[in-house]
């Protein structure tokens, strides 16, 4: 059986590979057009592409294996507790490793009840409210931080903090 799935005139294999790259197609949109574009963050680029096309893999081989999906979802909430405790998330970061594993999820699903139709409407409403949402908050600058750059360090002298 697994040597038939890929056979290229199988329909499993297919629908597969229809469903893979839908899901590379709106990964890029979410991370690359999205997310990079507010946030400028060429390091989170990799992490999030990698863990999208990761967890579409594993959902889409726990599907044909009679495993829980609860216990799918634990291991992936390992995996993500160990990696988002070595390094400091923003909210909004979070935010982003949540929608880039529920996109990949949702894509890996072969729901025979449910067309590819509805999987591009589902992305889609994810990737319209991420937008909007992000419009929203550079609008109205949300961002509770701000960043100065100094230009002459000589002020960081204590003998001339007082011109300063």
């Amino acid at each position: 059986m697994a040597d038939k799935f890929y056979d290229l005139t199988n329909p499993n294999f297919l629908s597969f590979m229809s469903r893979f790259a839908i899901n590379i197609v709106f990964l890029f949109i979410l991370i690359r057009l999205i997310y990079f574009k507010y946030s400028k963050k060429e390091e989170f680029l990799f992490y999030f592409s990698v863990m999208g096309v990761t967890a579409f893999f594993i959902t889409a081989i726990l599907n044909s294996v009679p495993v829980e999906m609860g216990m799918a979802v634990g291991l992936f909430a390992l995996f993500g507790i160990m990696r988002l405790r070595s390094i400091n998330f923003r909210a909004k970061d979070m935010a982003y490793t949540f929608a880039t594993l529920a996109v990949s999820f949702i894509n890996s699903f072969k729901l025979l009840k449910f067309p590819l139709l509805g999987i591009l409407i589902i992305n889609g409403i994810i990737l319209l409210t991420v937008y909007l949402l992000e419009e929203y908050t550079a609008k109205y600058k949300f961002e509770r931080h701000q960043q100065f750059i100094m230009i002459n360090w000589n002020y960081l002298n204590p003998r001339k903090r007082r011109s300063f």
